[in-house]
């Protein structure tokens, strides 16, 4: 098993909305960063675990956690003249994107970015060295200290 964190931004969809879809699941759609897509195709597996971080907020944090239930697919949206994320060079027998499916698992006491920064013990975290991808793996070690900055164990 894996260890992830999935940036969304909360106006957009939350992990409210994620614990809220129907059987608590959705499809992580519009992914369009070749890299962040790489991660989802290739190395994002069922049954890794995913941090939920809201970003582009007024306190952007890690709020929850969800596992991924179904492995990197075709994104069908784009395909779909009407939606934000069709792309032109797409096409079905040559798709460029792709998104998981994932379950909703729990809340988190929320940690902060800020809090992450100072936390001297994560120093792999690409979050903390800026990173703006969308996908970001984390190794356990960090994974384990979040869950504890967040008052779990």
């Amino acid at each position: 098993m894996a260890y992830w964190l999935f940036k969304t931004e909360p106006d957009a969809f939350s992990i409210d909305d994620l614990k809220n879809a129907p059987e608590q699941q959705t499809f992580w759609e519009g992914i369009r960063n070749y890299q962040a897509r790489n991660f989802l195709r290739d190395e994002v597996k069922v049954g890794d675990s995913v941090f939920i971080y809201h970003s582009s907020c007024k306190v952007p944090a890690v709020v929850g956690i969800a596992k991924v239930v179904k492995a990197a697919e075709p994104d069908p949206h784009q395909f779909d003249l009407s939606s934000d994320y069709y792309d032109a060079k797409s096409s079905t027998d040559s798709p460029r994107w792709v998104g998981v499916t994932l379950a909703y698992e729990q809340h988190l006491r929320p940690v902060t970015l800020q809090a992450i920064k100072a936390n001297t013990a994560l120093t792999e975290l690409a979050l903390k060295k800026g990173g703006r991808l969308s996908i970001m793996p984390i190794i356990e070690p960090e994974w384990q200290i979040i869950l504890e900055m967040s008052g779990q164990s």
